[in-house]
């Protein structure tokens, strides 16, 4: 777990130092704020597709064995930002950039849970992800200063040499040590590819916990992603931040969230997930609230505080409350389904969003996702309760 959470860390420092600021990169490449939108909407048709596959592979080869596999996919995707001339060329270059997403993001959490109890998961997952922050308080600030100051082609460069490093790690921890829990590999058949997925897909259509998952957060990723890709461009073109100052935030949010995961996880295992998890949808609708009369970076520094602990209290909460309704043997694929079928309910909402910015108002897009947000707690206090006892299905 040591080797594990310190590979990640090196690897998603750099993995956080660009994401703010790629919108604000891709008008500079010559794309308007709508293709900025379509370049992150098409960019999602290739995670979806990917993902459907990559929790199969953790599930079959094993986690450190599907991470090594996708940090090799992301030194190939940091190369091609890397040298990518114009937005076109950024738009492929990110596509390859999610393979690391496909196939690391599903062994994740994962790999926590089959190394963890049930008592005690979510002060695992909450001690584990405030750990992962440490990424996003150093990578956006850095990113930021690197750009500010040598400008983007040299921060890319910083980010994809950090990237290597981290890779670098992983491979060498999945080809010498092995997970306690991890069952010998099994072949990559179409066979299990069709049995994994039809088993997701009776969990998901089955009526309880799984399926409210699903349908809430459907709804809650597309008001999300109608705003989220815009929100760097809000601060910059709207507000007037600076990309140093924008970086500053990212590390701000991850700072704050620092404090909280610990909290949701104690929370979690003594009251239940659906506690911090509603709680978490609250703050990140008076976070939305802060930002929409911001007019002043120390505003929205507020509201990036608030976001953080938002956020802080959802992500561990989730994870276990997953970890505990999923079958363990089906946690990677589950992952892989669950994010490309929320992917594929709002794979247009990065282009509506700014469509909605260009026809209406730039604050419209950010007005609909916190009125979800607040929406979205009714759902979750009544049905997100894990029950006694998981069946895998037949």
């Amino acid at each position: 777990m040591r080797w594990f959470m310190f590979a990640m860390v090196v690897a998603n420092i750099a993995g956080s130092m660009f994401p703010m600021l790629m919108p604000i990169y891709l008008t500079e490449l010559g794309a308007s704020v709508g293709q900025v939108g379509l370049v992150f909407t098409l960019s999602s048709v290739v995670i979806l597709i990917l993902q459907l596959f990559g929790g199969w592979v953790s599930d079959s080869i094993g986690r450190l064995r599907a991470i090594a596999m996708g940090s090799i996919g992301g030194v190939i995707g940091f190369t091609a930002m890397l040298l990518a001339p114009s937005w076109p060329w950024m738009l492929a270059a990110i596509s390859i950039s999610q393979i690391p997403y496909a196939l690391v993001g599903p062994s994740f959490g994962a790999f926590i849970a089959e190394n963890s109890t049930k008592e005690n998961r979510g002060r695992v997952y909450g001690l584990t992800e405030t750990i992962f922050q440490i990424t996003g308080v150093i990578g956006p600030p850095l990113g930021g200063f690197l750009t500010g100051a040598y400008g983007f082609k040299m921060m890319l460069l910083v980010a994809a040499m950090l990237y290597s490093v981290g890779a670098g790690l992983r491979i060498w921890m999945a080809t010498t040590m092995t997970s306690p829990e991890e069952k010998a590999p099994e072949k990559l058949t179409i066979a299990s590819f069709k049995f994994s997925l039809q088993s997701m897909w009776a969990l998901l259509i089955g009526g309880g916990v799984i399926s409210w998952i699903f349908l809430t957060d459907g709804v809650r990723d597309i008001a999300f992603r109608l705003s989220s890709e815009l929100q760097p461009l809000y601060l910059e073109q709207v507000a007037g931040i600076s990309v140093e100052q924008i970086g500053i935030l990212g590390s701000i949010f991850s700072f704050a969230m620092m404090f909280t995961p610990i909290l949701s996880g104690r929370i979690s295992d003594k009251f239940g997930e659906r506690v911090p998890i509603s709680m978490g949808f609250l703050m990140v609708f008076g976070a939305f609230m802060i930002f929409l009369q911001a007019n002043a970076f120390i505003g929205f520094a507020g509201a990036w505080v608030v976001f953080g602990i938002g956020v802080g209290l959802l992500s561990p909460a989730y994870l276990s409350l997953m970890s505990k309704v999923v079958p363990q043997n089906l946690l990677g694929v589950f992952t892989g389904m669950f994010r490309s079928s929320l992917g594929l309910l709002s794979l247009p909402a990065p282009w509506v969003g700014a469509q909605l910015w260009e026809r209406f108002n730039p604050r419209l897009p950010f007005i609909i996702t916190a009125i979800v947000a607040l929406i979205t707690v009714v759902p979750t206090w009544f049905k997100f309760k894990a029950p006694d006892k998981v069946e895998i299905p037949h």
